[in-house]
């Protein structure tokens, strides 16, 4: 292989990823979720601190935490039954303006468990590059 073609290829393997995440966030969740520890064996396990994917529909939008630093809030049910609260850091991430109970979202965070079921964070990039980069998709948008 010819060397003016390594800086293409590397620029290649850096981009593709971003570019697949921007516009398959649905298929991406589903291919992880193969590989994370599902939610339901967290849940049973009584697991904190793992990073999961999946999807559920909107049970109730909560006011936002507006206390150091911003979460918006909401409840959703995933198919298992469970109900899971996400909380989206707004300071790091846009705000979900659209979001209305009965809407379908897929997500990727870290897993906090609780007797309600859990609790799911980090749903934005990581600042300081320390952990999984955490999304949410809504409505074909992807807020990270």
């Amino acid at each position: 292989m010819k060397i003016r073609y390594i800086p293409a290829l590397i620029i290649l393997f850096l981009v593709l990823p971003a570019v697949l995440l921007r516009f398959y966030p649905d298929r991406l969740a589903q291919d992880q979720a193969a590989v994370d520890l599902s939610i339901e064996q967290a849940f049973a396990g009584k697991i904190s601190e793992v990073t999961v994917s999946g999807s559920g529909v909107v049970l109730a939008v909560l006011s936002d935490d507006l206390k150091d630093s911003r979460h918006q809030r909401f409840i959703v049910r995933l198919d298992s039954k469970l109900t899971l609260l996400i909380v989206h850091n707004i300071d790091l991430a846009p705000r979900i303006d659209t979001l209305r109970v009965g809407d379908i979202v897929t997500f990727r965070g870290e897993y906090v468990w609780n007797a309600q079921g859990g609790l799911l964070h980090w749903t934005h990039h990581d600042p300081a590059g320390r952990r999984d980069h955490g999304w949410i998709s809504h409505a074909g948008r992807l807020y990270q």
